[in-house]
């Protein structure tokens, strides 16, 4: 299961949006920027640049773990992952990107 960490915030919502219309199920894990949890050390292991939203796949494209952050990229990943929302075309994904 994906583990989502983010806080209520349009980029932080991005990837909750995107997970759902995918229908992949994930654990979502609240990081409150406000009271400064994303410098908190376990947090910076996952996303070094202490900022939301991330992600963690135990099941990655290629069968392993792998931690995505900035929104953009998760959105990507989470799309080639299912194959949902880009084109399958290189132009068409660069046209739609």
């Amino acid at each position: 299961m994906i583990e989502l960490y983010t806080w209520s915030t349009p980029n932080g919502r991005k990837v909750s949006v995107m997970l759902e219309e995918c229908g992949l199920p994930y654990k979502l894990h609240k990081i409150n920027i406000g009271a400064g949890e994303q410098f908190a050390p376990d947090y910076l292991a996952i996303n070094p640049n202490g900022k939301i939203p991330s992600i963690v796949d135990p099941e990655g494209r290629d069968g392993k773990l792998i931690a995505m952050m900035e929104s953009g990229a998760i959105l990507i990943y989470l799309s080639a992952k299912t194959g949902k929302f880009l084109p399958k075309s290189d132009r068409g994904k660069y046209v739609a990107l």
